[in-house]
């Protein structure tokens, strides 16, 4: 196949991608494998000048164009590089290649006529967030529609492509408007040629609504005059239809009537976020894709009932209640740093009670348990001893009871044979007498000792006298 121009030095021509009155895309390759998606502008420049004023319009919208990827985002194709082509003079936008089917494929056989909600929901944030993305560096796209949004089968995003539109001055994009293809997803504003962040939110509301419905609100019959009048038309005065009945008809008949059912069933805060989208006055619609993006988020965590559809007061209450309970939050741990940590309690104040925290509570339990059983083994093991030794030291006589005592005891000498002798368990040896223990008492204890001692002593002598051989003593 031979290639009808090149385009430049470097870039291979590999043929169109797809053409229309806004531009023709072609896929290109550089020297080596990578493979690339170039958008060529309808109107040539053949004079690389700032004087030219198609030259300059250019080159400012590029610069615009640059600032997209200053960040990288997911949901927005990489603009790779600009320039006029070789032959022709035609100006041109490389961008990355993404591939994958487009949204327009995807809505048709063999696949459904509808998304499911779930999918629904998700290109909605991803597309939401590429919009986001371009408005917040001043990038406005002018040509979202279903066959410049791609799923890209390497990541499962879906990506916004083709810029082209928003290359091109005010009075280029008033001619290719009246040639563009896609005039069913276009805002009414853009009948003049006019183009505004709300121009984009419009666009986005036509994506979902297909979505949604299976087809969008004022399909184009045949690409006649007449029947694009008449588009344009009824995006300016006409009713959007009501998306649900739509939705309704074009249920898949292989889905099951649970299937069906379930899928019916759209959140309230979606469908009210594509009404608002799709207002005919740009005053009424989401100011941009930053607005828009915060509007889709604030839906999803709503709580909105689908059978409520007023009830989208419930978000603000929500997030009004979130501030509170952070405020609280906020008090409450500066006056935890700035006061020592206090126990809390239910009953009421006790000037005499002692306040303990639960941790140091369970370890005097834990201390007292382990004292009452270690004084249960030194009682079981030492206890009669510890006993004796107390009761001893409790009722040992002092010194001078005892002198009393000793004086009081002191009875006058009897007759020999009437003294009753003193039994072994009365008397203690003596080295078991303190040292410091010197009463009359202890002293006649000691006499007493004596005396048993002595008479011990001459029983034994008497004894061992008479078993004496005394025969041969001389007197």
């Amino acid at each position: 196949m031979s290639k009808v121009f090149t385009i430049t030095e470097g870039l291979e021509n590999m043929g169109a991608l797809r053409t229309g009155g806004q531009g023709s895309v072609y896929k290109g390759r550089r020297y080596g494998p990578i493979i690339t998606a170039v958008k060529l502008l309808p109107t040539p420049i053949h004079t690389e000048s700032t004087d030219d004023k198609n030259f300059r319009n250019f080159q400012n919208e590029v610069e615009k164009l640059k600032k997209v990827n200053e960040e990288p985002n997911p949901n927005v194709v990489k603009i790779l590089n600009s320039g006029i082509t070789e032959s022709g003079s035609f100006p041109f936008i490389e961008m990355e290649y993404i591939d994958g089917p487009d949204l327009e494929d995807l809505l048709k056989p063999p696949h459904e006529a509808i998304f499911s909600i779930k999918e629904i929901i998700k290109l909605a944030d991803q597309l939401a967030n590429a919009l986001s993305h371009c408005h917040k560096v001043s990038v406005k796209h002018g040509d979202i529609k279903s066959n410049n949004v791609k799923f890209n089968v390497h990541t499962g995003n879906y990506v916004l492509l083709d810029f082209g539109l928003s290359a091109m001055s005010d009075d280029q994009r008033r001619t290719s408007i009246r040639h563009a293809g896609a005039i069913e997803f276009m805002a009414p504003e853009q009948n003049e040629g006019l183009m505004y962040f709300q121009t984009d939110v419009y666009s986005y509301g036509i994506i979902l609504y297909e979505l949604i419905g299976g087809q969008v609100p004022f399909p184009l019959k045949d690409n006649g005059e007449t029947a694009r009048n008449a588009v344009m038309l009824a995006h300016m005065e006409s009713e959007i239809p009501d998306v649900m009945e739509l939705r309704r008809k074009n249920l898949p008949e292989s889905w099951s009537d649970e299937k069906k059912e379930m899928q019916m069933q759209v959140p309230a805060w979606l469908l009210q976020i594509v009404a608002k989208c799709l207002q005919k006055d740009i005053n009424n619609r989401y100011a941009n894709g930053i607005e828009l993006q915060e509007a889709l988020m604030q839906g999803s965590i709503g709580a909105i009932s689908p059978t409520h559809p007023d009830e989208s007061w419930n978000t603000e209450v929500l997030l009004k209640e979130n501030e509170r309970l952070q405020g609280l939050v906020l008090y409450y741990q500066e006056n935890e740093n700035k006061q020592p940590a206090q126990v809390v309690s239910n009953e009421p104040a006790d000037s005499k009670a002692v306040r303990m925290s639960k941790p140091i509570f369970i370890m005097f339990i834990i201390l007292l348990c382990g004292f009452t059983v270690f004084s249960a083994v030194v009682m079981d093991k030492f206890g009669g001893r510890i006993y004796n030794g107390v009761v001893s030291r409790l009722f040992k006589p002092s010194k001078k009871a005892t002198d009393s005592a000793a004086s009081s005891k002191i009875i006058p000498p009897q007759k020999k044979d009437s003294v009753q002798q003193p039994k072994a368990s009365d008397y203690k040896d003596e080295s078991n007498i303190p040292p410091e223990v010197d009463s009359t008492a202890d002293s006649i204890l000691r006499n007493i000792q004596r005396a048993k001692q002595q008479k011990e002593d001459t029983q034994f002598y008497r004894d061992s006298v008479k078993k004496a051989d005394t025969s041969n003593l001389n007197f």
